[in-house]
């Protein structure tokens, strides 16, 4: 009986000089000969690849630096696995501390603090993104109320088809939170996560795209 017919010269031509000998698993082979690693799959590397000219140096600014009163807001972006995602994109849009825009079509009359553009954007390297800025003021509702102070924020990254689309609310703002209509329409476990904390040089806001700690999104 003869054995086995191979067509592949790599397995026809093995000896016992080599490791192409029939029996030996190899990688190929569908045998494991070394520990099982998960990478990257080709949905994970899908851009946008936002690193490539759609960030600028001087991008995080919303306000000029050395504007007075300005403020750092800081954060790290994970995924759902809770690792960082070191190649996203946070954009901001904001009031000033009057509370008024930074564009013509603002009712109230565009914003007058100097340098404010009340528009940034970050990378995130490492994860954190960090945005030079005012603390927003309050705004109109809609309904002759107010909101409370806040930063609009959209998410770009790897595996996004379309942005995500959250806020930024201040921990030390919880009389104006309290009266806050989107802050209201939402279960009180979940508030906490659109609420930046205190720190030494403005504000922490940390973005969880998945996970038991996912960030509220909102559909606009």
């Amino acid at each position: 009986m003869t054995g086995p017919q191979h067509d592949s010269p790599l397995v026809r031509d093995a000896d016992e000089t080599n490791d192409r000998r029939p029996g030996t698993p190899r990688r190929g082979t569908g045998f494991l000969d070394e520990p099982f690693v998960l990478r990257t799959t080709p949905s994970a590397t899908v851009g946008p690849y936002l690193a490539i000219g759609l960030t600028w140096p001087d991008g995080a600014d919303a306000v000029a630096p050395g504007t007075e009163g300005e403020i750092w807001l800081r954060g790290t972006v994970h995924d759902g696995a809770g690792d960082v995602v070191p190649d996203a994109m946070v954009e901001t849009w904001q009031a000033d501390p009057d509370g008024r825009f930074a564009h013509p079509d603002d009712p109230r009359g565009s914003a007058t603090t100097p340098g404010f553009r009340g528009f940034g954007r970050s990378a995130t390297p490492g994860g954190e993104f960090a945005v030079r800025t005012l603390k927003p003021g309050p705004v109109p509702d809609g309904a002759g109320g107010l909101q409370a102070p806040h930063v609009d924020v959209s998410v770009f990254a790897r595996g996004l088809l379309d942005r995500v689309v959250t806020r930024v609310y201040f921990a030390d703002e919880a009389e104006a939170n309290a009266t806050d209509p989107v802050l209201s329409a939402l279960p009180e476990d979940r508030r906490r996560t659109l609420v930046a904390r205190r720190t030494e040089d403005g504000y922490r806001f940390d973005i969880h795209l998945q996970g038991e700690d996912e960030t509220v999104f909102f559909a606009v």
